[in-house]
C-alpha cells in the first residue's frame, strides 16, 4: 500500500508522519540507544570512532545526540536547531572534525539517522513525500530560493523524487479542520523555534467531503528562540561581560557585543566556538578591565555549555507560563547562575518581539480584507503560543471563546501526510519562489 509521508523537520523537534489510503495517521517511531520515541530533538552529534576506522565518525541524532554530547563533553561535536541556517546565504558550512558540513549535509546527516532509528516503520516504497515548510524562514535576510534548493538537494541525496513543499501553518490547519462541525475561516498561528506563521484558510463541507480556500498567509522570523535569546542576553550577557571594558593603545573600549548575540543564540554556540571571532574573543582577556568574566565567557563556550544553558532558560520561561515569577539556575555561571525572574521583566525584554508576531498578524488580516469579525476559529499551535503575553494577543483580538489549541507537536506532520493521502496535493503546495 502505497503511504504518503508527512515531514515536520522543526526547528526544535522533527515529526514523520504516515497516511494510508483509509485517512489514517500515525506518527513514525523512533528508536535509538537513547530510548523510543515519536518526535525527534533536531540535534545531531559526531564522535570519533576508531572501530569505524581513522576518518569515521559515530552519528547520532535526536535525545541520543544530546545523550553522547552529555557523556562526551568536549570530544563531541554537538550541533542543534539546523534548520535555523537554511536561508542563510551567510552559513557556508561548518566544520565536523576538520571535514565541512554544509546544510544539506547536516539534513541529509539527519534524516538518514532518522530512517535507520525507524527501521521496518520506514516504508520500502512510500507515496509521496510532504515537507513542511514556514512562510518566513528565520534570519534578519532569510533567502528563500536558497532554502528551498537546499532542501531540495538533501532530499534528493535520500531518494526521494515524489516531493512537495506546504506551508507550516496550512498543514496545521488542515489537521485542524477534521474537528469542524461547520462551514469556518480558520486562523492557525504556528509557532515554531525560529518563525512564527500564519494561514488563513476557509474550510467548507460538500457532500460529506472537505474543501478548503486559502486566503492569505503571512510569517515573521520570530518565535521561541528569540525568547530565549532576550532572557539569556538580559540574565547571563551582563555576568560574562556584556557592557565591560578594555584597554587598547590607553583608550577605554567597549567590549564588543558582537560576541553576545553570538552567545544569546545557544543553537550557534558550537559554531562560534570554531571562528575567528571566538580567537579575537580570546585575546582580550589581558586587556579587558573585569578579566574574570570573558574568562567565564569563554569557560561556557569551551565546555559546549550552550545545551545545559538552553535546558535552563527554557524551564524558567515555561515556569514562566503559570507563575509571576521563577528562579534562574545554571550552576556553570556559579553564584550569579540563581537569580528570581519576574515574568514582567520577561514580558518587558521580549516587547519588540511581540509587537512584530501581532505585526504580523495585522498583515495577514489587512492584505485579505478580512476584519477580526470574520474569523470563526483561531488556532494556535507549538510551544511558544503558552506564553501568557503571545496568548493575550489573540484573546485580546478574538475573544477566548475562538482560541483553541492542541497537537502542538503532531499537528503539523500529521497534516501533511493527511495532505499527501488527499489526491490533492498540488491545492495545497506553496508556490515556489
Amino acid at each position: 500500500m502505497t503511504r504518503a509521508l508527512g515531514l515536520d523537520f522543526g526547528t526544535t523537534n522533527t515529526v514523520v508522519a504516515l497516511a494510508d489510503s483509509d485517512r489514517q495517521t500515525h506518527s513514525m517511531r523512533f528508536e535509538s540507544r537513547a530510548g523510543t520515541t515519536d518526535s525527534m530533538r533536531t540535534a545531531l552529534s559526531f564522535m570519533k570512532d576508531p572501530a569505524l576506522g581513522a576518518s569515521a565518525l559515530k552519528v547520532e541524532a535526536g535525545q541520543a545526540a544530546i545523550s553522547t554530547f552529555v557523556d562526551n563533553p568536549g570530544d563531541c561535536r554537538f550541533l542543534q536547531s539546523i534548520k535555523t541556517f537554511a536561508a542563510s546565504a551567510l552559513f557556508q558550512g561548518t566544520l565536523v572534525f576538520a571535514r565541512r558540513h554544509e546544510f544539506e549535509d547536516l539534513m541529509d546527516v539527519f534524516i538518514r539517522r532518522l530512517r535507520t532509528y525507524a527501521g521496518a516503520d520506514w516504508p520500502e516504497a512510500p507515496g509521496p513525500l510532504v515537507v513542511g515548510r514556514p512562510v518566513r524562514f528565520a534570519g534578519a535576510n532569510p533567502d528563500e530560493t536558497l532554502a528551498m534548493e537546499r532542501y531540495d538537494r538533501a532530499l534528493a541525496r535520500l531518494g526521494f523524487s515524489d516531493i512537495h513543499y506546504v506551508y507550516e501553518p496550512v498543514a496545521a490547519a488542515y489537521y485542524f479542520a477534521r474537528t469542524l462541525k461547520a462551514d469556518a475561516n480558520v486562523l492557525v498561528a504556528d509557532f515554531g523555534g525560529g518563525t512564527t506563521d500564519y494561514s488563513l484558510i476557509r474550510f467548507e463541507t460538500h457532500a460529506g467531503r472537505l474543501s478548503a480556500t486559502p486566503i492569505g498567509h503571512s510569517g515573521v522570523g520570530v518565535a521561541g528562540d528569540h525568547f530565549d535569546f532576550r532572557m539569556i542576553d538580559n540574565i547571563v550577557s551582563p555576568e560574562i561581560g556584556k557592557g565591560s571594558q578594555f584597554k587598547s593603545f590607553g583608550k577605554i573600549l567597549d567590549v564588543p557585543s558582537g560576541y553576545y548575540v553570538n552567545f544569546g543564540r545557544w543553537n550557534q554556540l558550537s559554531i562560534f566556538k570554531t571562528t575567528r571571532e571566538f580567537t579575537d574573543l580570546k585575546s582580550l582577556v589581558r586587556q579587558a578591565l573585569e578579566p574574570e568574566k570573558l574568562e567565564l565567557f569563554i569557560d561556557l563556550v569551551e565546555n559546549d555549555e550552550g545545551y545545559p544553558l538552553y535546558q535552563a532558560i527554557s524551564a524558567t520561561k515555561m515556569a514562566l507560563s503559570s507563575a509571576e515569577e521563577a528562579a534562574f539556575d545554571f550552576a556553570p555561571l556559579g553564584a550569579a547562575g540563581r537569580k528570581t525572574v519576574r515574568r514582567a521583566d520577561f514580558e518587558s525584554w521580549i516587547a519588540d518581539d511581540l509587537a512584530r508576531i501581532e505585526g504580523a498578524l495585522d498583515e495577514v488580516l489587512e492584505k485579505t480584507n478580512t476584519p477580526a469579525s470574520a474569523i470563526d476559529k483561531v488556532f494556535l499551535t507549538g510551544g511558544t503560543s503558552f506564553v501568557p503575553a503571545v496568548r493575550s494577543i489573540f484573546t485580546r483580538r478574538f475573544g477566548a471563546s475562538r482560541i483553541e489549541s492542541g497537537g502542538e507537536l503532531l499537528s503539523i506532520a500529521h497534516g501533511l501526510a493527511l495532505i499527501g493521502e488527499s489526491g490533492e496535493i498540488e491545492r495545497w503546495t506553496a508556490a515556489r519562489p
